[in-house]
């Protein structure tokens, strides 16, 4: 685990964390626009074979269909990536292309002693002000970080959690496939109701979240990310060159 300070309210993160969720949003909207393009016609070709592809899926759907759908979007990814990388040996690629400024915009807030009644009123409104910004911030964080880790899972970012979330959807398939839909759902609704009685002391958890809280955000990525020593060893050499 790492030590991460008190969150503060900087403008510069808020900023960041806006562009961030204005991705997500923006890619969204564009299978949105996507959806909307076939349904409306724009495009013959492609709207006869989205709907002929509609028509097939709906018709031969199976619920154990939906973890196996996943599991083949992640191998895709993986495959993709394998390409990618042998024909890029001498570069590693970078998943994050935005580094947030680190710079501290803290306010100087030091008054003197001989401060008045109105000047504290009005440095408890900002301090309210600003624990208002700060939730938006810490708001808007948690909802790119959430977005972010989900595409890290299926992009490969963290090998063995996505080996593991293969193997989970392969068995979430096998007992979809085997068991019927309504055991299933009787299961959980009994393990929910019981769980209370059975274990009074247990902790409520989401598997689910608690997997994806394992998976770095790209925010994350930028801040753990590894150096390599012969970076290392270059920036000190030209460092040294710049000096001398």
């Amino acid at each position: 685990m790492y030590l991460q300070p008190e969150p503060k309210f900087k403008i510069n993160v808020l900023k960041a964390n806006a562009e961030r969720v204005s991705k997500l949003v923006s890619s969204i909207i564009s299978v949105g626009q996507f959806l909307q393009s076939c349904w409306s016609w724009q495009s013959k070709p492609r709207s006869g074979l989205a709907f002929i592809a509609f028509l097939v899926i709906v018709w031969n759907f199976e619920i154990y269909l939906l973890p196996v759908t996943i599991l083949l979007v992640l191998l895709w990814n993986l495959m993709a990536q394998q390409l990618i990388s042998s024909f890029m040996t001498d570069s590693h690629v970078s998943q994050v292309h935005s580094d947030p400024d680190d710079d501290d915009e803290d306010d100087n807030d030091d008054d003197d002693k001989d401060t008045k009644e109105e000047k504290k009123s009005f440095k408890e409104k900002l301090d309210a002000i600003q624990n208002v910004c700060l939730q938006v911030q810490e708001g808007l964080d948690g909802i790119s970080s959430f977005g972010e880790r989900i595409k890290n899972t299926f992009n490969w970012t963290v090998p063995w959690l996505s080996i593991m979330a293969c193997i989970v959807l392969c068995l979430v398939a096998t007992l979809l496939y085997v068991i019927p839909l309504r055991w299933l759902v009787l299961a959980w609704g009994i393990n929910k109701f019981t769980k209370k009685i059975r274990k009074p002391n247990a902790i409520p958890n989401n598997e689910v979240l608690d997997f994806l809280s394992r998976v770095p955000s790209d925010q994350e990525l930028t801040f753990y990310r590894e150096f390599h020593l012969g970076s290392m060893s270059n920036t000190v050499s030209s460092k040294k060159k710049k000096y001398a």
